[in-house]
């Protein structure tokens, strides 16, 4: 029988480079999977409560009734309501509304109503056109209920002609 020759590999030239690389990934594998040896999940950041926003409680009217449409309608004013934290979509949550629009001003009791979310936590209200005040055309909305904390928004559209608006409430509990 022929002699077999056995092939030894040959080992990698060890430097200081290649014992820090290795040391560096060694370490990093570790902080990423833990001392069990499994992945650790990752973290998402916690949704941030939305702010009030400057001028936004302007000509507020507290208890505005839950109505189907304010005035004539042709306008959409559409958005969503999700908790802080975990975003979670808020069902029931009453949406106050008004603006100043093509059938009374933002002060008039006829300009405000108010809506509820869905289970998915989204609303919408038809109302008349809104029109620019003060220079800007702007809707109000509102939550004011004593579960989480209060939120006044003043979303300012692009441009006059639009005929939706869109605002998003992440409320944080009170």
């Amino acid at each position: 029988m022929p002699h077999k020759e056995t092939l030894t590999p040959a080992l990698p030239r060890l430097s200081r480079r290649t014992v820090l690389a290795a040391a560096t990934a060694t370490a990093g594998a570790f902080l990423a999977t833990g001392a069990s040896g499994l992945l650790m999940p990752a973290r998402a950041q916690a949704l941030a409560p939305t702010p009030t926003m400057r001028g936004g409680a302007n000509n507020y009217l507290p208890g505005a009734p839950i109505v189907e449409r304010i005035g004539g309608g042709g306008f959409w004013m559409t958005g969503t309501v999700r908790r802080a934290g975990d975003g979670a979509p808020l069902e029931g949550i009453r949406i106050q509304i008004w603006a100043h629009t093509t059938e009374g001003h933002e002060r008039d009791p006829h300009s405000h109503g108010a809506t509820l979310t869905q289970a998915d936590g989204t609303f919408r209200l038809e109302m008349p056109q809104i029109v620019p005040a003060f220079g800007q055309p702007h809707g109000h909305l509102a939550y004011d209920d004593s579960a989480f904390q209060t939120v006044f928004l003043r979303p300012v559209m692009r441009s006059p002609s639009d005929t939706s608006l869109n605002a998003d409430f992440v409320l944080q509990p009170a």
